[in-house]
């Protein structure tokens, strides 16, 4: 396999219709907005997802949820432990960092994906922490349009405990966005790519992740085609600086409503500027 030898920038448009495609906990779990009403989901809400598919088709995740937990650790230390080489550095009184980082990234996608800070003690005074940072990196996606949420009050029909009289006892809120058209964009780091050992094929994995990102999703929050891929925009440069910025490179991409106030997908448009000397592919979600 060939080592990312050019640099990747992506960019995805994405709608949500009646989820709540990232509750704030700090917020009741409302969906995230920011202070000009716009809809928001973290970065953090997107690895997760992207990590899931990976996981999905058979790749290595260290990084795993516990309702999709393939193994039988209870944390990343016993995880970790599980790699018969990581364990030895872990109980070696002088262990290597770098060692510790080369071996992580090459036994589980997402860290030599994402990066990962390891902090376990070992078995010498000093332990280990071992922070890896990972040549891909992702925004906050941001709904184009404020969003409008709606909130409903939701009860239980059915006692928790024995002996208790009600029959009927309130939950509290449930909360969905209406509908929402979302972007964000990414890239993929050549320098952090050589050290983690981030490849071509690897690339290709995290681009057809984020093509089919909520394929296997479903919850409570987010029903089946609640939330939906339109586009991912994939552009590779021809070296491994790139021709031009990340910041130059998102701006090309331009998603304008229709409409005074949008309804669905179809009331906006999207485009994509042309930028001399690098073609951006434009891939339909599945």
């Amino acid at each position: 396999m060939t080592i990312l030898n050019h640099k990747i920038d992506f960019a995805v448009v994405l709608s949500v219709t009646n989820a709540n495609p990232n509750g704030d906990p700090l917020n009741g779990n409302r969906p995230r907005q920011n202070y000009d009403g716009q809809g928001e989901i973290s970065d953090v809400a997107i690895k997760r997802k992207i990590r899931n598919r990976l996981q999905d088709t058979g790749e290595s995740i260290f990084v795993q949820s516990n309702d999709r937990k393939i193994d039988s650790y209870g944390s990343l230390r016993e995880r970790a432990d599980g790699n018969a080489e990581l364990e030895k550095i872990l109980k070696a009184k002088n262990s290597s960092s770098d060692d510790f980082a080369a071996i992580a990234c090459q036994e589980w996608t997402d860290v030599r994906s994402f990066g990962q800070v390891f902090a376990f003690k070992g078995g010498g005074d000093k332990g280990v922490s071992v922070g890896v940072r990972g040549p891909v990196s992702i925004h906050t996606a941001t709904s184009i349009s404020s969003i409008d949420i709606t909130s409903m009050q939701i009860t239980k029909s059915v006692n928790s405990e024995p002996g208790k009289d009600r029959g009927s006892d309130t939950m509290g809120m449930k909360h969905r966005v209406d509908f929402g058209l979302y972007k964000f964009f990414g890239s993929i780091n050549v320098q952090l790519a050589e050290k983690t050992g981030f490849t071509i094929e690897d690339a290709e994995k995290i681009k057809n992740a984020l093509i089919t990102l909520f394929e296997n999703d479903a919850s409570a929050a987010r029903p089946d085609g609640s939330m939906e891929v339109h586009k991912v925009i994939w552009w590779e440069h021809a070296t491994k600086l790139g021709q031009y910025s990340s910041a130059k490179v998102h701006r090309t991409l331009k998603v304008t409503p229709k409409v005074d106030e949008p309804k669905g997908y179809e009331d906006y448009r999207i485009s994509v500027e042309e930028l001399e000397g690098l073609t951006a592919e434009i891939i339909d979600g599945q």
